[in-house]
């Protein structure tokens, strides 16, 4: 390319950090001060164009009229952060970190349907800005003139921040509050009302950087998911809690991305390389690289990062005799449920999906709760194992069973390496290694057409004629319990007890002779290698797959599964993808707005059951049972 086209490229790189910036600054200050990992953010974005839009149109098209209704629409988007803060996240502050995540992931839920109700599902473009709706030529190329007004608001809004941080009184409380919250508490600062202006100027800040945007894109109902990975990206590579950090991290995300444009296709030793096809995956790998380095961030300092706020876990013990005749009888309706078709025809569907899902959110929960690793993207490992069980058995025609063995291997490899740096980090940063290589994965499934289909994907996969029909159905019921049982032995073995000495205490464990990485990493192995066990039996139960099994949702979904079911116990999530499953069933199909049901229905669930749904029926049952029988 040209001089002058990479010239254009870095000025949109310019334009484009900006953007990010504004969006991720807000990010990076709430978790700061709060310590809550906000995934309804991008949200605030979103909601930042909407109602820029309308502001826009209410205000008239004159110049004044236009900014002033970028700033309105930021305005009111700071105003609904505080509500929420005031009304919800306040009460969740003592909650586990992952709860607040699963509280804001419902805030994702309600606010796209609210979007979906006011502004309807069709995309909205808005009008240029006034007087910069033009072009200037630079070095022979044509730029628009609004995104050099882009250029200028990032540097302008980062050193209003830092003159906020640093020359006000407030400033000075938001900073003691982010090194060290107990003691500004001491001393006697209403933290409510902090945490309070804190999360209104982080929202106002996403709502602005949204609002900006509405010359340049138009406002979609997909805006939220999508910004919201480059937002923690810019955060975490930045350093968490750091403004400068987030803008230096932006401005090398946003100038990576351009760069990959600019290159084009460019061919090494006869081989085409699509240069361009790596900005959906380019910011994941540079953060891979950053906290492999430097685990804290480009400006982050070293700190001790706990699994949550919760205390050590009571020791896991067997379940009770009532508890193994209720698990008995779960089993017998689940194998009773083919022969009930004629009367609940749906019926064994939805219990092959729970069933699925089960194995799945079990591998998950195996290594959150008793190995203590947070992942954001454990579908990493349920989509290898779902594409390499379809690419066995179509590409490489291997039978169902040996596609059904090798799948797990395959997906346990995958784990094997990416695990090997993952074990090294902890808290948020190794949640979001993982979700870099998860990311990663999708890109290539996604972007190789001649072996993965891309975004077609695969179809065609069905069980063999032996196992076709129900028999398909009690196949994967009897391989899922075999595989909660292994997993229900490992945890009992000296093996799980070391895994949970090293999640308690990794420097008692490391004390009496316990190689913490190397049982972390192996717990890795072992959670990727049962969540492609899990993909292989989706595989052949919808006959196809697609890159969708490896999205971030597909990730959040598992985290969500979880988390209702709740970390303390084995059960939790059996019961968390059951109660997930139904309820999105009966919500898809009860009113077009089931998101907003769903995500409300959550909210209440974490606000009533702090400790996931089966985590408080068995503090329940300890009250009336004697200490130490545990379900």
């Amino acid at each position: 390319m040209a001089l002058s086209g990479l010239w254009v490229q870095f000025l949109n790189g310019l334009a484009e950090a900006s953007s990010l910036f504004l969006v991720a600054a807000g990010l990076s200050l709430i978790f700061g001060v709060t310590r809550i990992v906000n995934f309804a953010h991008g949200s605030l974005y979103m909601l930042g164009i909407y109602m820029a839009y309308s502001t826009v149109q209410f205000m008239g098209g004159s110049a004044l009229g236009f900014w002033t209704g970028l700033i309105v629409a930021a305005l009111l988007v700071g105003a609904l952060g505080a509500l929420l803060e005031i009304v919800l996240l306040r009460r969740i502050y003592k909650a586990p970190e992952l709860f607040q995540l699963l509280a804001t992931f419902a805030l994702v839920l309600v606010i796209n349907d609210g979007a979906l109700a006011v502004w309807g599902p069709e995309d909205l473009l808005g009008p240029l800005a006034p007087g910069l709706n033009g072009s200037i030529s630079i070095a022979g190329r044509f730029f628009p003139v609004y995104d050099l007004v882009l250029i200028v608001i990032g540097p302008v809004v980062l050193g209003l921040l830092w003159l906020l941080l640093t020359r006000t009184r407030w400033g000075v409380l938001v900073r003691a509050a982010t090194h060290d919250r107990q003691m500004l508490g001491a001393l006697g600062v209403n933290q409510a009302w902090l945490f309070t202006g804190v999360f209104a100027l982080g929202a106002f800040l996403a709502g602005l950087g949204g609002a900006v945007q509405l010359p340049r894109q138009p406002a979609n109902l997909l805006l939220d998911l999508s910004v919201i990975g480059d937002a923690f990206v810019i955060v975490v590579v930045g350093g968490m809690g750091s403004i400068p950090g987030a803008y230096v991290a932006a401005l090398i995300v946003a100038e990576l991305k351009a760069l990959c444009i600019a290159l084009g296709t460019v061919t090494f030793f006869g081989v085409d390389f699509a240069f361009p096809k790596l900005t959906l995956v380019v910011e994941f790998i540079f953060m891979a690289v950053v906290l492999v380095f430097r685990p804290w961030g480009l400006f982050g300092r070293a700190q001790a990062v706990s699994r949550n706020s919760a205390p050590i876990e009571a020791p896991l013990r067997a379940g009770s005799g009532a508890f193994q005749i209720m698990v008995l009888v779960v089993l017998g309706v689940m194998a009773a449920l083919p022969l009930l078709s004629d009367w609940f025809p749906y019926a064994p569907v939805l219990a092959l999906d729970i069933l699925v899902l089960a194995l799945f959110s079990l591998s998950l929960h195996f290594m959150m709760g008793p190995g203590g690793m947070n992942s954001f993207g454990h579908a990493a490992y349920f989509g290898l194992g779902a594409y390499a069980a379809a690419l066995l058995f179509k590409a490489a025609a291997l039978s169902m069973g040996w596609s059904l063995v090798l799948a797990p291997a395959v997906a346990g490899l995958g784990a094997l390496i990416f695990g090997w740096f993952c074990v090294r980090l902890s808290g948020v940063y190794l949640a979001m290694l993982t979700l870099a290589f998860a990311q990663i994965v999708w890109s290539i499934v996604y972007q190789w057409d001649s072996f993965t289909g891309g975004s077609n994907g695969v179809v065609g996969i069905w069980p063999a004629e032996w196992l076709s029909g129900e028999r398909y159905y009690y196949f994967a019921l009897l391989v899922v319990v075999a595989a909660a049982f292994m997993l229900r032995r490992i945890l009992f073995s000296p093996f799980g007890y070391a895994m949970r000495a090293s999640r308690d205490s990794a420097l008692r464990a490391e004390a009496i002779g316990i190689p913490v990485k190397s049982v972390q990493w192996l717990t890795f192995i072992l959670a990727g290698t049962f969540a492609g066990l899990a993909g292989a039996l989706f595989v052949f139960s919808k006959g196809s797959v697609s890159p969708e099994v490896i999205a971030v949702n597909k990730s959040v979904d598992g985290l969500v599964m979880v988390l209702l079911g709740g970390l303390q116990t084995l059960v939790g999530p059996v019961v968390g993808a059951a109660v997930f499953t139904l309820l999105q069933d009966f919500f898809l199909g009860f009113t077009q707005y089931w998101r907003a049901l769903f995500g409300g229905v959550i909210l209440l669930l974490v606000l009533a059951f702090p400790q996931g749904i089966a985590g408080f029926f068995k503090r329940w049952a300890h009250r009336r049972v004697a200490p130490g029988v545990s379900s």
